[in-house]
Protein backbone atom coordinates (compact mmCIF):
# COMPACT_ATOMS: atom_id res chain seq x y z
CA UNK A 1 0.00 0.00 0.00
CA UNK A 2 1.32 3.35 -0.89
CA UNK A 3 1.51 5.55 2.02
CA UNK A 4 -0.29 8.73 2.32
CA UNK A 5 -1.98 7.95 -0.75
CA UNK A 6 -5.75 6.98 -1.03
CA UNK A 7 -5.67 3.21 -2.33
CA UNK A 8 -8.53 2.25 -4.97
CA UNK A 9 -10.34 -1.44 -4.94
CA UNK A 10 -10.88 -2.58 -8.11
CA UNK A 11 -13.40 -5.67 -8.13
CA UNK A 12 -12.48 -8.70 -10.21
CA UNK A 13 -15.87 -9.69 -11.13
CA UNK A 14 -15.78 -10.26 -14.85
CA UNK A 15 -12.20 -10.29 -15.53
CA UNK A 16 -8.70 -11.31 -13.84
CA UNK A 17 -5.52 -10.56 -13.33
CA UNK A 18 -3.06 -13.27 -15.02
CA UNK A 19 0.42 -11.74 -13.24
CA UNK A 20 1.71 -8.42 -11.73
CA UNK A 21 3.35 -7.18 -15.21
CA UNK A 22 0.74 -8.86 -17.71
CA UNK A 23 -3.30 -8.34 -17.30
CA UNK A 24 -6.08 -9.88 -18.62
CA UNK A 25 -9.62 -8.87 -19.10
CA UNK A 26 -11.73 -12.08 -19.19
CA UNK A 27 -14.95 -10.34 -19.24
CA UNK A 28 -17.06 -13.64 -18.63
CA UNK A 29 -20.64 -13.39 -17.26
CA UNK A 30 -21.98 -16.46 -15.53
CA UNK A 31 -25.89 -17.69 -17.00
CA UNK A 32 -26.76 -15.18 -19.67
CA UNK A 33 -26.02 -16.80 -22.65
CA UNK A 34 -28.60 -18.07 -24.97
CA UNK A 35 -31.86 -19.90 -23.60
CA UNK A 36 -30.06 -19.76 -19.74
CA UNK A 37 -32.57 -19.21 -17.22
CA UNK A 38 -29.74 -17.91 -15.35
CA UNK A 39 -29.74 -13.70 -14.22
CA UNK A 40 -26.88 -11.22 -15.26
CA UNK A 41 -26.38 -11.07 -11.28
CA UNK A 42 -25.50 -14.19 -10.88
CA UNK A 43 -22.02 -13.60 -11.74
CA UNK A 44 -21.92 -11.26 -8.42
CA UNK A 45 -22.84 -14.73 -6.65
CA UNK A 46 -20.19 -16.52 -8.30
CA UNK A 47 -17.46 -13.66 -7.56
CA UNK A 48 -18.65 -11.98 -4.52
CA UNK A 49 -15.38 -10.48 -1.99
CA UNK A 50 -12.68 -11.11 -4.56
CA UNK A 51 -11.30 -7.90 -4.80
CA UNK A 52 -8.00 -6.59 -5.62
CA UNK A 53 -5.98 -3.47 -4.35
CA UNK A 54 -4.80 -1.10 -7.63
CA UNK A 55 -1.81 0.05 -5.73
CA UNK A 56 -1.21 -3.89 -6.15
CA UNK A 57 -0.84 -3.78 -9.77
CA UNK A 58 2.32 -2.14 -11.22
CA UNK A 59 1.42 1.79 -12.48
CA UNK A 60 1.71 0.71 -16.29
CA UNK A 61 -0.81 -1.96 -16.04
CA UNK A 62 -3.69 0.45 -13.88
CA UNK A 63 -5.07 2.02 -16.23
CA UNK A 64 -5.12 -1.51 -18.22
CA UNK A 65 -7.02 -2.92 -15.66
CA UNK A 66 -9.53 -0.46 -15.10
CA UNK A 67 -9.89 -0.29 -18.89
CA UNK A 68 -10.62 -3.79 -19.21
CA UNK A 69 -13.01 -3.85 -15.76
CA UNK A 70 -15.03 -0.77 -17.18
CA UNK A 71 -15.36 -2.98 -20.51
CA UNK A 72 -16.48 -6.24 -18.55
CA UNK A 73 -19.47 -4.26 -17.47
CA UNK A 74 -20.48 -2.62 -20.21
CA UNK A 75 -20.15 -6.43 -21.86
CA UNK A 76 -22.48 -7.65 -18.95
CA UNK A 77 -24.69 -4.94 -19.37
CA UNK A 78 -25.13 -5.42 -23.36
CA UNK A 79 -25.92 -9.26 -22.45
CA UNK A 80 -28.69 -7.86 -19.85
CA UNK A 81 -30.48 -5.68 -22.31
CA UNK A 82 -30.33 -8.44 -24.94
CA UNK A 83 -32.03 -11.22 -22.90
CA UNK A 84 -34.39 -8.96 -21.71
CA UNK A 85 -35.01 -7.45 -25.21
CA UNK A 86 -35.19 -11.36 -26.47
CA UNK A 87 -37.85 -12.03 -23.60
CA UNK A 88 -39.95 -9.17 -24.62
CA UNK A 89 -39.99 -10.37 -27.95
CA UNK A 90 -40.96 -13.60 -27.44
CA UNK A 91 -44.07 -12.34 -25.01
CA UNK A 92 -44.87 -9.89 -28.15
CA UNK A 93 -44.76 -12.95 -30.72
CA UNK A 94 -47.18 -15.12 -27.93
CA UNK A 95 -49.51 -12.10 -27.83
CA UNK A 96 -49.41 -12.03 -32.13
CA UNK A 97 -50.39 -15.68 -32.18
CA UNK A 98 -53.00 -15.91 -29.64
CA UNK A 99 -54.66 -12.81 -31.00
CA UNK A 100 -54.59 -14.44 -35.17
CA UNK A 101 -55.80 -17.88 -33.38
CA UNK A 102 -58.79 -16.00 -31.68
CA UNK A 103 -59.29 -14.26 -34.67
CA UNK A 104 -59.24 -17.29 -36.70
CA UNK A 105 -61.87 -18.58 -34.38
CA UNK A 106 -64.45 -15.86 -34.93
CA UNK A 107 -64.04 -15.80 -38.61
CA UNK A 108 -64.67 -19.79 -38.72
CA UNK A 109 -68.27 -19.03 -36.47
CA UNK A 110 -69.10 -16.73 -38.41
CA UNK A 111 -68.66 -18.49 -41.59
CA UNK A 112 -70.53 -21.43 -39.74
CA UNK A 113 -73.71 -19.30 -38.83
CA UNK A 114 -73.84 -17.65 -42.97
CA UNK A 115 -73.40 -21.46 -44.27
CA UNK A 116 -75.94 -22.36 -41.55
CA UNK A 117 -78.20 -18.94 -42.69
CA UNK A 118 -77.80 -19.73 -46.22
CA UNK A 119 -78.61 -23.40 -45.67
CA UNK A 120 -82.16 -22.60 -43.79
CA UNK A 121 -83.05 -20.09 -46.87
CA UNK A 122 -82.48 -22.54 -49.41
CA UNK A 123 -84.90 -24.99 -47.49
CA UNK A 124 -87.15 -22.14 -47.78
CA UNK A 125 -86.88 -21.47 -51.17
CA UNK A 126 -87.04 -24.80 -52.35
CA UNK A 127 -90.78 -25.06 -51.35
CA UNK A 128 -91.95 -21.77 -53.23
CA UNK A 129 -91.36 -23.31 -56.46
CA UNK A 130 -95.04 -24.48 -57.61
CA UNK A 131 -94.25 -28.63 -59.41
CA UNK A 132 -94.21 -28.38 -62.92
CA UNK A 133 -94.98 -31.30 -65.28
CA UNK A 134 -91.48 -29.94 -67.29
CA UNK A 135 -88.92 -27.35 -66.82
CA UNK A 136 -87.03 -25.36 -69.10
CA UNK A 137 -83.28 -24.11 -68.40
CA UNK A 138 -83.63 -20.66 -68.49
CA UNK A 139 -85.99 -21.56 -65.33
CA UNK A 140 -83.82 -24.39 -63.55
CA UNK A 141 -81.18 -21.68 -63.90
CA UNK A 142 -83.78 -19.10 -62.37
CA UNK A 143 -84.26 -21.48 -59.36
CA UNK A 144 -80.60 -21.53 -58.76
CA UNK A 145 -79.58 -18.25 -59.05
CA UNK A 146 -81.93 -17.92 -56.11
CA UNK A 147 -80.10 -20.47 -54.17
CA UNK A 148 -76.84 -19.99 -54.51
CA UNK A 149 -74.55 -17.23 -53.31
CA UNK A 150 -73.56 -14.90 -56.09
CA UNK A 151 -69.90 -15.39 -55.45
CA UNK A 152 -69.91 -19.14 -56.06
CA UNK A 153 -72.69 -18.81 -58.89
CA UNK A 154 -70.15 -19.33 -61.95
CA UNK A 155 -68.31 -22.05 -60.08
CA UNK A 156 -71.77 -23.95 -59.09
CA UNK A 157 -73.14 -23.10 -63.21
CA UNK A 158 -69.34 -24.48 -64.60
CA UNK A 159 -70.46 -28.13 -62.71
CA UNK A 160 -73.97 -28.57 -63.86
CA UNK A 161 -72.71 -27.39 -67.68
CA UNK A 162 -70.13 -30.40 -67.69
CA UNK A 163 -72.60 -32.77 -65.85
CA UNK A 164 -75.51 -32.36 -67.59
CA UNK A 165 -75.83 -29.06 -69.40
CA UNK A 166 -79.12 -28.21 -66.95
CA UNK A 167 -80.81 -31.29 -67.64
CA UNK A 168 -82.46 -32.13 -64.84
CA UNK A 169 -83.77 -35.75 -66.37
CA UNK A 170 -80.11 -36.67 -67.88
CA UNK A 171 -79.33 -40.18 -66.90
CA UNK A 172 -75.72 -42.12 -68.29
CA UNK A 173 -76.77 -44.84 -69.85
CA UNK A 174 -73.63 -47.34 -68.67
CA UNK A 175 -73.47 -45.82 -64.55
CA UNK A 176 -77.20 -44.73 -64.20
CA UNK A 177 -75.91 -41.48 -62.44
CA UNK A 178 -78.78 -38.99 -62.83
CA UNK A 179 -79.94 -34.83 -62.77
CA UNK A 180 -78.14 -31.69 -62.78
CA UNK A 181 -74.87 -33.31 -60.66
CA UNK A 182 -75.25 -37.00 -62.22
CA UNK A 183 -75.64 -38.25 -58.49
CA UNK A 184 -74.54 -42.01 -58.08
CA UNK A 185 -76.08 -43.51 -57.29
CA UNK A 186 -79.15 -41.40 -58.06
CA UNK A 187 -81.32 -42.37 -54.98
CA UNK A 188 -79.22 -40.42 -52.07
CA UNK A 189 -80.31 -37.29 -53.43
CA UNK A 190 -83.79 -38.51 -51.97
CA UNK A 191 -82.15 -36.84 -48.68
CA UNK A 192 -83.40 -33.31 -49.75
CA UNK A 193 -86.92 -34.13 -50.86
CA UNK A 194 -89.27 -37.34 -52.01
CA UNK A 195 -88.89 -35.66 -55.32
CA UNK A 196 -85.81 -35.51 -56.35
CA UNK A 197 -86.65 -36.95 -59.81
CA UNK A 198 -89.14 -34.67 -60.87
CA UNK A 199 -87.87 -31.59 -59.39
CA UNK A 200 -84.97 -29.77 -60.06
CA UNK A 201 -84.86 -27.32 -56.86
CA UNK A 202 -84.92 -30.21 -54.75
CA UNK A 203 -82.05 -31.82 -56.82
CA UNK A 204 -79.87 -28.24 -56.60
CA UNK A 205 -80.94 -28.04 -52.62
CA UNK A 206 -79.04 -31.52 -52.81
CA UNK A 207 -76.05 -30.52 -55.51
CA UNK A 208 -75.27 -27.31 -52.78
CA UNK A 209 -75.33 -29.42 -49.77
CA UNK A 210 -73.04 -31.82 -51.21
CA UNK A 211 -70.23 -29.11 -52.20
CA UNK A 212 -70.31 -27.32 -49.24
CA UNK A 213 -70.31 -30.68 -46.89
CA UNK A 214 -67.53 -32.07 -49.60
CA UNK A 215 -65.97 -28.91 -50.52
CA UNK A 216 -66.59 -26.49 -48.50
CA UNK A 217 -68.28 -24.53 -51.22
CA UNK A 218 -69.22 -24.79 -55.30
CA UNK A 219 -65.78 -23.14 -55.99
CA UNK A 220 -64.05 -25.65 -53.48
CA UNK A 221 -66.18 -28.44 -55.97
CA UNK A 222 -65.07 -26.93 -59.16
CA UNK A 223 -61.28 -26.29 -57.99
CA UNK A 224 -61.30 -30.35 -57.54
CA UNK A 225 -63.29 -30.39 -60.38
CA UNK A 226 -60.42 -29.41 -62.67
CA UNK A 227 -58.04 -31.10 -61.78
CA UNK A 228 -59.80 -34.16 -61.85
CA UNK A 229 -62.25 -34.29 -64.21
CA UNK A 230 -65.25 -35.52 -61.46
CA UNK A 231 -66.20 -34.23 -58.50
Amino acid sequence: MLEGNRVSRISVRGFAVASATAVTAVGSVVGVATGSTAQPNDTQAATEGTTLLLADIPAGQQADVQVAHLEAQADAQAIAADYEARKDAEAEARKAAAQQAVAKKAAAEREAEKKKADRAAREATTTTFAAQSSYTVAQIQAMARSMVAADQWQCFSNIVDHESDWNYKAVNPSSGAYGLFQALPAGKMASAGADWQTNPATQIKWGLNYMESRYGSPCGAWDFWQANHWY
